[in-house]
């Protein structure tokens, strides 16, 4: 199986090419990556029976669920429709379930105004049962959070936009 840093040089690799689709089968597992006509991002697909079980780690995680192609390129209008008050935007690094706080007691990780930086953890995806912290990567101030909390995301959904400084 590919591990999740395998998985994303592939799919840099696949992006800055020339290559529209690539297919890999191993062991009996199966990832295909075919660009996104529409803004050039690859899309990584997997049909859920070819992934092994047990899953120890996160490497397959990208690999379970086709991303949604629609929601995504809805995004990317939005974005550039709206006025630009943010420098980047921290995207989900999975398929999973959305959270804002440790617990549904706690206080939410973040805000709209809260100030971040690179290892401030912003939120909580929860995939097969592993609660995986999210980290800012940048330093700045939330100006947007776009998912709610307990929402499905997607691999490369938008979750917040920075204000970097």
């Amino acid at each position: 199986m590919l591990k999740v840093e395998e998985l994303r040089e592939l799919i840099k690799v696949i992006d800055e090419s020339s290559i529209d689709e690539f297919s890999y089968e191993t062991n009996g597992a199966k990832v295909k990556v075919k660009k996104n006509k529409g803004n050039g991002a690859p899309v990584v697909t997997a049909p859920a029976s070819t992934v092994s079980a047990p899953v120890t780690t996160e490497s397959e995680q990208p690999k379970q669920a086709t991303p949604a192609q629609a929601p995504a390129e809805t995004e990317t209008t939005k974005t550039e429709s709206a006025s630009k008050n943010y420098d980047y935007e921290i995207v989900s690094p999975m398929v999973g379930t959305f959270y804002l706080a440790p617990t549904p007691e706690s206080d939410p990780f973040v805000q709209t105004g809260s100030k971040v930086d690179a290892s401030t953890v912003v939120c909580i995806v929860e995939a097969m049962k592993l609660f995986n912290e999210i980290e800012a990567e940048v330093t700045g101030e939330i100006v947007e959070i776009l998912v709610t909390n307990g929402e499905l995301v997607e691999y490369g959904q938008p979750l917040f936009r920075v204000a970097t400084k």
